[in-house]
């Protein structure tokens, strides 16, 4: 069986990541699941951002700092087109303004097609625990917080993973490591039946980890994939998901399998 394709921060390849239409052109182009990074605003708000601050996006400030409109002000796609990649920009500024995650899950919950969802919880952050406090409450506005939810979250952080095991029971979570040593620490705390993120450039360092992983019975969702020998390692370890900016383009590696 092949595994799930992920799409990173939506088609992030080519679109701006994190906007609307990098999620639409992804679900467009048949991934199997989305994943977004979720960060709290100022005034409560769960937007899709990656970093604590805006300079990758060419902008100023930071998002914990914000209020949703202070965010909802800025271009969130303007530096993607004017980086010369020729990358596709939607005029409409809805699909290339911030997003926030209700809108993101709106999106999913109403394409025509079953879709999941990998959402990371990203720490450290001044708000601690009120963002998986709040990401509960937008699972719930979705009936999704419990067992056979279309949603999995993932983090870092072990401790947040706790928290949200707490707060939305039955909900599937993944322990996300990007370090070899990391595995240690975490093997003997984690839940039985959490998955395993690990980084595609880690496991190609480490084939003995890789292998110690895979036959670990566990789901292995590994990040972030984009070349076809990445996606052979994949192949040759098992893995349930792999998550990639070029959803498209691993989606035709695998049709011709």
């Amino acid at each position: 069986m092949r595994p799930q394709v992920v799409a990173h921060r939506g088609a992030s390849h080519e679109i701006a990541e994190h906007t609307l239409a990098a999620y639409v052109a992804a679900l467009d182009a048949g991934a199997d699941a989305l994943e977004c990074d979720v960060r709290l605003t100022m005034d409560g708000h769960l937007v899709c951002v990656h970093d604590r601050h805006l300079r990758r996006i060419g902008a100023r400030g930071l998002v914990s700092e914000m209020t949703l409109a202070e965010l909802q002000a800025i271009d969130f796609a303007a530096w993607k087109h004017g980086s010369g990649s020729g990358a596709t920009v939607d005029p409409d500024p809805d699909m290339r303004g911030v997003l926030t995650l209700h809108r993101l899950l709106r999106t999913v919950r109403d394409y025509d097609r079953h879709v999941e969802m990998a959402i990371e919880t990203k720490h450290p952050t001044r708000y601690g625990g009120l963002t998986e406090g709040r990401l509960a409450d937008v699972l719930n506005d979705f009936g999704w917080a419990g067992p056979n939810s279309p949603v999995r979250v993932m983090s870092f952080s072990f401790t947040a993973l706790q928290r949200v095991e707490r707060l939305a029971p039955g909900v599937p979570l993944v322990q996300l490591i990007d370090r070899a040593a990391n595995w240690s620490l975490v093997r003997h705390v984690i839940g039985e039946d959490w998955w395993i993120g690990a980084g595609i450039d880690m496991l190609g360092a480490h084939p003995k980890l890789a292998r110690r992983l895979a036959s670990r019975g566990r789901n292995l969702h590994v990040y972030t994939v984009n070349t076809e020998d990445q996606l052979k390692l994949c192949l040759d370890l098992g893995v349930k998901a792999v998550i990639t900016d070029r959803p498209r383009f691993m989606l035709e590696l695998l049709g011709r399998r």
